[in-house]
């Protein structure tokens, strides 16, 4: 008989982002981004050493592999999202008159 599956870890919550205008810090909105793009990079290594693990033979569930690599397409998907709607506000901003 094969292995017990394993239980399925608990997604990492993301931290919640303030709203406009709570945050007096400069470099705010930097420190968001970066960490928004840090999460999307932390998920797709998780992605890749989950699936070398399963394709190695180490003690890998194929399940786990697969939301794995679920959730770094999905973080990413989010990111590419958040940065059209990012690109679309400066343009809005840029056709402004003065």
């Amino acid at each position: 008989m094969g292995n017990p599956i394993a239980p399925i870890s608990s997604v990492p919550a993301l931290a919640p982002i303030a709203a406009p205008g709570q945050s007096s810090q400069p470099g705010a909105f930097q420190s968001a981004l970066q960490g928004a793009i840090e999460n999307i990079e932390s998920a797709n290594t998780n992605a890749t050493d989950s699936v070398q693990k399963f394709l190695t033979g180490q003690n890998e569930e194929l399940h786990s592999a697969i939301l794995a690599v679920q959730q770094a397409s999905i973080a990413f998907d989010l990111g590419v999202q958040v940065r059209n709607k990012v690109v679309d506000a400066y343009q809005e901003i840029m056709r402004m008159q003065m």
